[in-house]
Parts: structure tokens; sequence; C-alpha cells
């Protein structure tokens, strides 16, 4: 049984098929970890069974809940989610609240990660951060003088769609050649197959034909050595440090932390970043910045949510 505590706090991540969970005491420590697989409409029965479930570990102050989609947290409300049906995304604070008679904050997953890496990981001691969070979508998040800065709307961050081929593909925002329609999972793996067709000499090109071939295979032959998996790789790095520059010469940001589960590549995705980011932004920013992988892994996510349930009247 895990360590029970006075004061703890819960976080949820909210995936596309999986609900990732953590309990964490008051002073961040991790006492309690739990995953379930649940249908998007059940949703709200979903994460009430993992609420429940966190809770053996002790009793829960306050729940954080982390969101793939646009958050506006002040007004607990999801304004836009791909993940979530509608009629859960209108009500689902007031029926978690119904359903648990617990306290919850929404949130959205990228501020919900940059937060834990900022007070746990690869933040620390940084007064402002920057994160791009690399996976099936990808977000942003932005931390100023120790806290969150959302914008006008809760939406600020958004680096996923920063424009960076005008020619470029059609995203799911509406607009064209957006950083995440090059270097989201997805879009790795469908830029991988459109070229495999046309050059069918890399160990992909078998896996490639599968339907289950996903950008952590081709990681795993970049890292076995195979030259088109690294081609794509650094072309998929060359894309982010573009966007990243951006980001150093808009804000000469002290730190840029970049997680998720596509920088598990490691350097074969870092190095290239780090390149075109120094390639394309002033010296003098770009030397001032800190470009660096997270350090919490999957856990990233779910133990944001839980500290900013935590620090809910500091953020």
């Amino acid at each position: 049984m895990p360590e029970n505590s006075q004061q703890n706090f819960a976080g949820i991540e909210v995936g596309s098929k999986k609900l990732r969970g953590v309990v964490i005491a008051k002073d961040a420590r991790v006492v309690d970890r739990y995953e379930a697989n649940y249908e998007p409409d059940q949703l709200i029965a979903a994460l009430s069974d993992v609420t429940r479930e966190l809770q053996k570990s002790g009793p829960i102050d306050s729940v954080g809940v982390a969101i793939p989609g646009l958050v506006n947290r002040e007004a607990d409300r999801v304004l836009i989610s791909t993940n979530l049906p509608f009629t859960a995304r209108d009500h689902i604070h007031a029926d978690l609240v119904k359903a648990t008679g617990l306290q919850f904050k929404l949130e959205n997953d990228a501020n919900a990660a940059a937060y834990a890496e900022y007070k746990a990981g690869a933040g620390r001691n940084a007064r402002d951060m920057f994160y791009i969070g690399i996976g099936n979508a990808i977000g942003g998040a932005i931390i100023l003088d120790g806290k969150l800065w959302t914008g006008a709307s809760g939406c600020a961050g958004e680096i996923g769609h920063i424009t960076i081929d005008t020619e470029g593909a059609e995203c799911v925002c509406g607009n064209t050649g957006c950083l995440e329609t090059m270097a989201s999972g997805p879009n790795i793996v469908r830029r991988a197959r459109e070229r495999l067709n046309r050059d069918n000499t890399s160990s992909l090109s078998r896996l490639a034909m599968q339907d289950s071939f996903t950008a952590a295979d081709l990681a795993l032959e970049a890292n076995n050595g195979d030259d088109f998996s690294m081609m794509m790789l650094e072309r998929t790095g060359r894309a982010i440090g573009i966007a990243v520059a951006s980001m150093i010469n808009l804000l000469s940001i002290e730190r840029i932390v970049l997680g998720g589960p596509i920088i598990e590549a490691g350097d074969l995705l870092l190095k290239p970043i780090i390149k075109e980011a120094g390639k394309r932004s002033l010296r003098q920013c770009f030397e001032a910045t800190q470009i660096v992988a997270g350090e919490l892994g999957a856990d990233a996510v779910a133990r944001g949510a839980a500290l900013l349930a935590r620090d809910a009247e500091l953020v």
C-alpha cells in the first residue's frame, strides 16, 4: 500500500485512449500511480473511477485534469479538444465535481507538463521557461517569473500552429504548413510513408506497411543506425528548430524544455533542433537560452496537473 499523507493532490492525464493518474504529497513526492483505458463516451465515469482508485492512497484535497486541447482554466471550460465528445467538453468540470464531491481544476496538457518540468524536472532553477510537448500533437506553454502565462483567452503557447511551410499539408486547425503537420508523431509517420513509397531501401519499408507503424518505430531504427530513419529525424528536428528560433527571438527565454514521447529519440532529434535554432535566431538571444530535453517522461502531464491542483491559488 502506498504511503499515506495528510494532504495529497491528484493529477490525471486524458490521453486518446488511456487515463494516467498520479498522486503527490504536498512536498511534490509521487505517492501513487494508476492507469486505465477508457472509451470517449464514458469519460466522466472513467475519470471518476480513476479518482477513486487514486483515493486509496489517502485523502485527496484536489484533482487536476490535463486535457489535450484549448482550456480556459479560469472559467473551468474546455474550448476545443478533438479527444473529447462535445457533451463532455461543455460540462466536464461540473460533472466531475458532482460525481466525486472533490475539487477539480482543468488544464491544457502542455501547460501541465511545463509546470511539472519547471517545478521538478528540466526547468528547475530557471526563472522563465518555454515548454514544447511533441507527441500525437504539438503543444507549448510559457512560464514567466514562475507563473504560467496563458494570454487573454487561456490559449497562449500554441507553437504547434506556427506556420513552418506555407505550401505544406493542411492542419487540423485549418491552416497549412503548421509545425504540427511536420513534427507530430502521426505526421512524422505520414512523411516517412510518403518517402518510403519512393525509396524502399530502408529497414523501415517492411514496418511502414503495417498499420501499427509509429514514430517510436522510426526512432528505434534511427538509434539502430538506419540512414533513412536518421534523415527523417534530422529533418523533423530542423522543422522544430525553426519554431524554437522564433520563440528565442520573440521571448529571449532563459530555458526551452522539449518533452513528449518523440523527444525520447534523444540526440538524434535534439541536436538538429539546437543546430537549426542557432542558425535562425539572433546570436545574443541564442547564447542566453538553454535548450534541453525534459526529465519527467510519461509522468510529466499527470504530475503537472497534480502540482497545479496543489498550487491553484499561486498560478
